[in-house]
């Protein structure tokens, strides 16, 4: 008995080669974020965190790495929600030592909002054989994969979001269909769409 290798279904895709292609990449897509969806169920389950609380987290650490403070009206924006969303939240992570909150140096109305060493650590803990493994499937990439796969998720980044028609023709369509586009040779090269 042999086992028939078939085609992802088409869904509303055509019959041609590039929508085949396509509809191939779009359920590794799929998939890829179907596993990533599961590793942030755990990781909410082992930190007994929800995605809001990790995304604070996220954030913060990313903003202590390269330098900046940051205020609950900027973790507000960056999660979309009110500044009375934001507090309760502070307060919760706060209470569960993952945070800290400190007096601006300069400015006596606002208050900086930083991980703590704990918070740091239980990430660090949680994900950190996780991040060596996805590190460990982009190694040996050649620099044109690198920019193929990166400007590829650029576009999906920007069709997903559904500014391609804002953003540009660097956002959305591949560059190298028109015979006036830029040579694209790092994923830098490819203008971000304007963060409304």
């Amino acid at each position: 008995m042999s086992i028939e290798k078939t085609a992802p279904p088409s869904y509303w895709y055509s019959d041609s080669t590039d929508d085949e292609r396509g509809a191939r990449v779009m359920e590794a897509m799929r998939a890829y974020r179907s596993a990533e969806m599961a590793m942030r169920r755990r990781t909410q389950g082992s930190m007994a965190m929800g995605e809001n609380e990790l995304l604070v987290l996220r954030f913060l650490t990313r903003a202590t790495s390269s330098g900046r403070d940051v205020t609950p009206v900027d973790l507000a924006r960056h999660l979309g929600v009110s500044t009375a969303s934001v507090t309760a939240l502070l307060d919760r992570l706060e209470r569960s030592g993952h945070l800290e909150r400190r007096p601006h140096p300069s400015d006596r109305r606002k208050v900086l909002v930083s991980t703590t060493s704990h918070a740091d650590e239980e990430m660090r803990d949680t994900l950190a054989s996780m991040h060596d493994r996805m590190m460990q499937a982009t190694r040996g990439m050649t620099e044109s994969e690198t920019v193929a796969v990166t400007a590829f998720l650029q576009r999906m980044r920007c069709a997903v979001a559904d500014v391609c028609d804002t953003a540009g023709p660097s956002c959305c369509a591949l560059i190298a269909e028109r015979a006036d586009a830029p040579i694209v040779r790092s994923a830098g090269d490819i203008a971000p769409p304007n963060a409304a």
